[in-house]
């Protein structure tokens, strides 16, 4: 008879986006009168760059044409994209990355999960909590995480780095050794970021220990202090110990088109093995790659035009930031994120738990967020909002908070 993978039973409950929407689908159906206002999941509202849109029509046009008609895509990516990619998120801020070593995929969130593929299931990783959900679903689904302790909300062989206000939500080096070493800076969910010596040493570590770091950078356009990393590969020595995950969901709106890559650069090596041969290889076995028109889409992103017209969506979404961090300060909340990220983190107000909390503001205002306890331990007596929504949705929401 046949087996399944055992891994995937050791999982508590659904994923907690899921779990979110099923309770928000229950109080809607029975409270159809009540208006609900999101601002739980990380989607964007507003629609694609003019730029962009005229990319996709153009490509469409292209796949009308035999001459112009285009099939499976190269298994990197298109190398148009590729060298847009290289010359304006590395060369322009003095990284030597090639094309080569930048693989197009269909969002982060896949390469999150599909990274592990290349490592041996006898990997111990260490993640920041609380952290994004996805990166310890799919080490426990792939058998690394050992069992779940329901009554610590946490993982037995997961190293887990507290991510508290006394260390201004970014982690510690850890006590024990870990192999694979997760970052998310800036942060999801906490909004936090750590500056370019922070991060260095974080490098440093990871080459003493011969750890690999996979440097989760979705939210690199919303920074706005000067001195906090675009990217990892601004610190000496991470070519040989990191790679990094970038999106085009956060920062160009392609939630609904699917885009991102991941960087693995040759001289990251496991004894001779080059994890740049690896990752070829498992992206070109399981990944038939992106859509022509959509690497086109992601093409115009760095246009002259494209970069103008989304750095304003990024300003839009920055000043609802702006707009929920001072509102909730001015109620008395505390409140950190919001400034290198779209995303405002809050402690729970008295005693609440994160889910408490949830359910109160579901109920009593209609305001959909997301409990931090999800993330993990660390979140426990936290809240995320995200500045995702539409402005006229983030200035009603503040208007409920005050009803409270």
């Amino acid at each position: 008879m046949f087996k399944i993978n055992e891994n995937y039973l050791k999982l508590p409950g659904s994923y907690l986006f899921s779990t979110i929407a099923k309770k928000v689908n229950a109080y809607t159906a029975a409270h159809p009168e009540e208006s609900i206002i999101r601002l739980g999941i990380g989607d964007v509202t507003q629609p694609l760059a003019p730029a962009v849109i005229t990319a996709l029509h153009n490509a469409v046009d292209e796949m009308a044409k035999k001459e112009t008609f285009r099939g499976y895509a190269p298994d990197l990516g298109y190398a148009f994209l590729r060298q847009a990619i290289a010359d304006n998120d590395y060369k322009a801020r003095g990284c030597d990355i090639a094309i080569d070593e930048i693989f197009v995929s269909d969002g982060a969130k896949s390469d999150s999960g599909n990274i592990g593929d290349i490592f041996s299931e006898h990997n111990r990783i260490a993640v920041c909590d609380p952290v994004y959900p996805v990166y310890v679903d799919t080490n426990a689904m792939a058998g690394r995480t050992g069992d779940y302790l329901p009554e610590e909300e946490r993982w037995s062989n997961v190293i887990y780095m507290p991510c508290t206000a006394e260390t201004n939500f970014a982690p510690e080096l850890p006590k024990e050794e870990p192999d694979i070493i997760y970052l998310c800076f800036p942060n999801n969910p906490t909004g936090s970021a750590i500056n370019k010596a922070e991060l260095q040493r974080w490098v440093d570590y990871a080459l003493k220990i011969g750890a690999v770091i996979i440097y989760d950078a979705a939210y690199e356009a919303y920074i706005s202090e000067d001195d906090v990393p675009h990217t990892i590969y601004e610190c000496e020595g991470a070519k040989a110990c990191a790679i990094e995950l970038r999106s085009f969901s956060k920062n160009a709106g392609f939630t609904g088109t699917r885009l991102g890559f991941a960087v693995v650069p040759k001289e990251l090596k496991c004894g001779e093995v080059s994890l740049n041969s690896l990752w070829a290889r498992r992206h070109g076995t399981k990944f038939n790659g992106a859509p022509y028109i959509i690497q086109r889409a992601g093409e115009a992103v760095y246009s002259e035009e494209g970069k103008r017209q989304t750095a304003q969506q990024v300003a839009y979404y920055m000043n609802n930031a702006r707009t929920i961090r001072e509102g909730l300060t001015a109620l008395g909340y505390t409140v950190s994120g919001g400034v290198n990220a779209p995303y405002i983190w809050l402690k729970t107000p008295g005693n609440m738990t994160s889910w408490e909390f949830f359910d109160y503001l579901l109920e009593k205002i209609h305001v959909v967020g997301t409990p931090g306890s999800g993330f993990g331990p660390s979140g426990e007596g936290y809240f995320r909002l995200t500045a995702f929504g539409t402005y006229e949705n983030t200035l009603a929401a503040l208007e409920r908070f005050k009803q409270l």
